[in-house]
């Protein structure tokens, strides 16, 4: 057992515990949360003067899945031979043994839901990991969490360069799409009349998105592809995400009225290209000024993993409330990509990942992980 004491505890799921205490078990849960909290025979971890928090969550990257420490070989992200390929699955391609996953967890970022990159239409399935961990089978918290979809330039730019291959404009994305759809709902509907339609590997991978089980996790910087992708969802009565929502300012009001939520991000860098002339560290508050539920992203390795906390930081300088921006990183992005019973918050029964800071990340830039746990182990530590 694992004791933690005498910290500043923010839960994420309450007030925050001056002088607070938490206790994980040998199962690797969260047993007690609270103040004056004693166990014989836990080790224990003294946290007097030092910020707790739960494991921070990103809800948007492509961890494992580029390759940082073997550029030669290129990354695993985009299976760009086809416009649509719902039947990639993101675990296959996801490498545990790689240098961001140790960057991230010394930066108190423990789960990262990861997946296809946005060559594609549709891409793929993502997935939710630890971020520790020799085999991605073990380290799974939840798969699939979503299905990856997107729009813009990023689908035009690869298939439609020389003109010969759809999409060319944004009308043919959402045409593959909605094909992709129709020919999905068809399926399943002949599937549970008993009909037993030809075996489609594409479709079968689609059931879960038309049974509403996961959401469409959609791609999408400009104001015009965002209003696509929520057009397209209602029409056939999916679940979705609005990934990127780089043009989210410029249509909060209009936003509010959904009740998708949005991943905001990545605002670190350079505008690359036309998509991303709106790109702000005020967006994340000017969303949830007008009640769109927000998390903050990194979309790694466009910024490293590492830095979310630091780009939670920056939303705060930008207009964020505080509180907002730690539920951002934490408990939001859990609730949204469906793990949220498991990580993003220290509550009882929860998984023990606890971060233990050297200071306050929103408020210091040179702050880091003292001491990160998961899964009630220590796996990275300053003491």
């Amino acid at each position: 057992m694992l004791l933690i004491k005498n910290g500043h505890v923010k839960t994420m799921a309450g007030e925050d515990i001056i002088g607070g205490s938490v206790l994980i078990g040998d199962d690797g849960k969260i047993a007690k949360v609270g103040k004056d909290i004693e166990c014989e025979g836990a080790e224990v971890i003294d946290a007097l003067g030092k910020l707790v928090t739960p494991g921070c969550v990103e809800a948007h990257c492509h961890i494992g899945l580029d390759n940082s420490a073997m550029r030669w070989e290129g990354h695993d992200y985009n299976e760009a031979s086809d416009p649509i390929t719902p039947h990639m699955r993101a675990i296959d391609s996801i490498n545990p043994i790689d240098e961001p996953y140790e960057e991230a967890t010394s930066h108190g970022v423990t789960s990262a839901c990861t997946g296809p990159g946005s060559a594609n239409v549709v891409g793929g399935t993502f997935t939710s990991i630890k971020l520790t961990g020799k085999r991605v089978d073990n380290m799974i918290i939840k798969d699939p969490i979503a299905m990856k979809c997107a729009f813009g330039e990023n689908p035009k730019g690869v298939y439609g360069q020389n003109g010969k291959k759809t999409p060319i404009t944004r009308m043919g994305t959402a045409a593959l799409l909605r094909e992709l759809l129709f020919k999905s709902r068809n399926y399943l509907e002949a599937k549970e009349a008993g009909k037993e339609p030809n075996f489609d590997m594409k479709l079968e991978a689609m059931i879960p998105v038309m049974r509403g089980e996961i959401p469409l996790k959609a791609h999408a910087h400009r104001a015009d592809d965002i209003f696509t992708s929520i057009r397209i969802a209602k029409e056939f009565g999916v679940k979705l995400t609005l990934d990127h929502c780089t043009d989210g300012s410029l249509i909060a009001d209009e936003l509010a009225k959904e009740g998708f939520p949005a991943f905001v991000g990545p605002s670190f860098g350079n505008k690359s290209k036309i998509e991303l002339k709106n790109k702000s560290f005020s967006t994340p508050a000017d969303l949830h000024r007008a009640g769109v539920p927000i998390s903050i992203i990194t979309d790694a390795p466009v910024i490293p993993l590492m830095y979310l906390p630091l780009c939670a930081g920056l939303a705060v300088k930008s207009g964020l409330d505080y509180e907002e921006a730690w539920r951002a990183i934490t408990i939001n992005p859990a609730k949204h990509t469906g793990i949220g019973d498991r990580v993003g918050s220290l509550e009882v029964g929860k998984d023990g990942d606890v971060v233990i800071w050297t200071a306050d990340p929103l408020m210091d830039v040179d702050a880091e992980a003292y001491i990160t746990v998961i899964d009630g182990k220590i796996i990275h530590s300053k003491a």
